[in-house]
């Protein structure tokens, strides 16, 4: 059904909040012209070959109809896609143009330390007016991304796509791919944000809980349950709906550098199999993915081909990449529908065999309230978690009771996990040679899941005994879990096959077979009430260095103590992040550790050097950061 928003205004529009709209009509009211006439649909720029120059500079933008200033490498935003082959020796000069220190990280590509881009550590930056010389060998294919790692650049515009095709043909077909960038646009300077969160947590928090909630809470748990349960957020000063820190309030959420109200177009022909390279460079959203009317096929992750698992919906934390196959059967159009996580607005566009075909976006979902689970408690329900959760104001501590968990009759049937006995490798089985057993059906955590013992990370209880309790820390999760199989607040029990962590296994047997000789385990800290991010409660500017040592095998193990997810990058090494099978273990570049969850991947330390490891969200950076040293 057709809707048409004509009391709409152009702003509502274009960051993403309205729905449930049919953009033919759209014209009608003038919102989609007046858009295009400001920003006309360009081909997104793709250099190729070995040899590169990148001029970072400044370029005028208007996403809201007012002019703002980005950043932006040779004048475009997103940057253009960088396609290499691997086996190839790149050199890509760098010139800054800009009146400030700039560089450029090239995310998820093993390179040596020199060449990683991050000032301060095995690289001094690039000083205004100078260039930098990058050369390094492409040593793996895939989907990854560059951006600046100097201030708050890549929230204004600094990144942009990789594309490393392989020496060898993929082990699936398509006859067609694209890049879909998503991120987030604010009019607002980037270091006005981080001064607002400073000085108001909550300040873009658009979603926050009323009296009219409350009257609701009462109807559905009973007046004592909803009074006990508000109480208790207000005891913690937090808030239930806080999913994201910078929303939609601000945010204009940009698909190939498109709003909304635009919609980035890939047009195909019927018939063909086509890759979509999802890649997420926002500076702070966590995206819903889903194309409705479209199954995706997940190929690759973080840049890995991983055993295929078809989904209908997705979440991809900041920083991370997902390669999905859709095989479009009708003469449609469709959307590629990319909600924020805390549904303050979207991203789209349109996949579609002809360019006057125009899909009907759908409605938003409603606006997720965190549970118990997510506190690292044990849900009301009967959920997943089992422990106790504290909560720390200074030298105060409010224990809200040990919550045990009773796995009872909850029991996981192994024979989907096996492997078949008839010769069927997942290699073979990708190019659709012979059919493995479907290792993907969703299961329930067992006692095994929960204490490490069936391969998804250490066995160990979780330790405190290295954080350092202070102001940096408004939370506890010491009943935290293993959730690989959880899809997260906002996507349990939606109706749709979402994809999980459990999900993925890699396509390809595990390089390392090795056991972790020494194992390290971190929390993710922080203080909402004074916006204040760490890592064991210690802030980056007061940490010592981690120390690898070279060649060793580790297993770290992250255990998030906050009501935020929070995507961990470790620069320069392969996070393997054990999902259940030792043999298949999927590697990324970036991993998602949910709210009150923990989190376990190896590392074989094979890169002499200075690294970087932190949160991906920008404005969680300054705080939750530590440097890796390799020697």
């Amino acid at each position: 059904m057709f809707k048409t928003p004509i009391s709409l205004s152009r702003r509502t529009f274009v960051t993403g909040l309205a729905s449930g709209t049919a953009l033919g009509l759209l014209n009608a009211s003038g919102l989609v012209q007046a858009a295009s006439e400001m920003l006309p649909q360009r081909p997104q720029p793709t250099l190729s070959g070995t040899d590169f120059s990148l001029d970072i500079g400044y370029s005028p933008v208007n996403f809201t109809g007012r002019t703002r200033q980005a950043t932006t490498v040779n004048g475009s935003l997103p940057a253009p896609i960088l396609r290499w082959k691997e086996g190839d020796r790149v050199r890509l000069n760098v010139r800054n143009n800009l009146a400030v220190d700039s560089s450029i990280h090239w995310h998820g590509i093993i390179l040596p330390s020199g060449m990683d881009g991050v000032p301060g550590l095995s690289f001094a930056g690039i000083r205004p007016g100078e260039s930098f010389h990058y050369e390094f060998d492409v040593n793996q294919s895939g989907t990854y991304w560059y951006h600046s790692h100097s201030g708050f650049q890549e929230q204004t515009g600094l990144y942009g796509a990789i594309v490393v095709e392989p020496r060898n043909p993929p082990p699936y077909s398509y006859d067609r791919d694209f890049v879909v960038m998503l991120s987030d646009w604010s009019d607002q300077a980037p270091d006005d944000i981080y001064a607002d969160l400073k000085r108001m947590p909550h300040i873009y928090n658009i979603d926050e809980r009323t009296l009219a909630d409350l009257a609701s809470d009462v109807q559905a748990k009973g007046l004592s349950k909803a009074l006990a349960e508000r109480g208790m957020w207000n005891q913690m000063r937090m808030s239930d709906t806080d999913l994201s820190d910078v929303t939609g309030k601000t945010y204009t959420f940009l698909m190939n550098g498109q709003t909304p109200a635009d919609g980035w177009v890939g047009q195909f022909k019927r018939g063909e199999k086509v890759l979509l390279r999802f890649i997420n460079a926002a500076a702070m959203t966590i995206f819903d993915v889903r194309i409705p009317g479209l199954k995706m096929t997940v190929v690759a992750s973080d840049g890995q081909d991983v055993q295929p698992v078809t989904v209908d919906e997705f979440r991809i934390g900041v920083a991370e990449t997902f390669d999905v196959l859709v095989e479009p059967s009708t003469e449609q159009a469709y959307t590629l529908f990319c909600q924020a996580i805390d549904r303050s607005g979207f991203a789209r566009g349109t996949l579609t065999p002809d360019a006057q075909m125009v899909p009907v976006i759908p409605e938003m979902d409603s606006s997720p309230v965190l549970t118990h689970l997510d506190m690292g408690m044990a849900h009301d329900d009967g959920g997943m978690s089992h422990g106790s959760m504290q909560m720390s104001h200074g030298d105060m501590e409010m224990s809200h009771g040990d919550m045990e968990m009773s796995h009872g009759d909850m029991e996981m049937s192994h024979d989907d996990m096996q492997m078949s006995d008839g010769g069927c490798t997942p290699e073979h089985a990708a190019m659709g040679h012979c059919e493995m057993p479907d290792r993907h059906q969703p299961h329930k955590m067992v006692q095994e899941f929960a204490t490490g013992k069936a391969g998804y990370g250490s066995a160990k209880p979780i330790s405190y005994a290295n954080v350092k309790m202070g102001p940096q820390i408004d939370m506890l999760a010491p009943g935290a879990d293993y959730r690989l199989d959880d899809p997260g607040v906002g996507l349990r029990a939606n109706g749709r096959r979402v994809l999980t962590y459990a999900d993925l296994f890699n396509l390809h047997e595990t390089l390392d077979p090795r056991e972790p000789g020494r194992e390290l385990e971190l929390h993710l800290t922080g203080n909402m009430s004074r916006y204040m991010w760490s890592i064991d409660g210690i802030k980056a500017s007061l940490a010592e260095p981690i120390n690898f040592k070279y060649g060793e095998r580790l297993r770290i193990t992250l255990v998030n103590d906050t009501m935020m997810n929070h995507p961990i990058h470790l620069h320069g090494m392969w996070s393997e992040m054990e999902t259940g099978d030792a043999a298949y273990i999927p590697r990324k570049h970036t991993v998602t550790v949910q709210p009150g969850a923990k989190l376990s991947y190896l590392v074989t330390a094979d890169a002499l050097g200075k690294w970087a490891y932190h949160c991906h969200l920008m404005y969680h950076m300054p705080g939750m950061f530590r440097q890796v040293h390799v020697t």
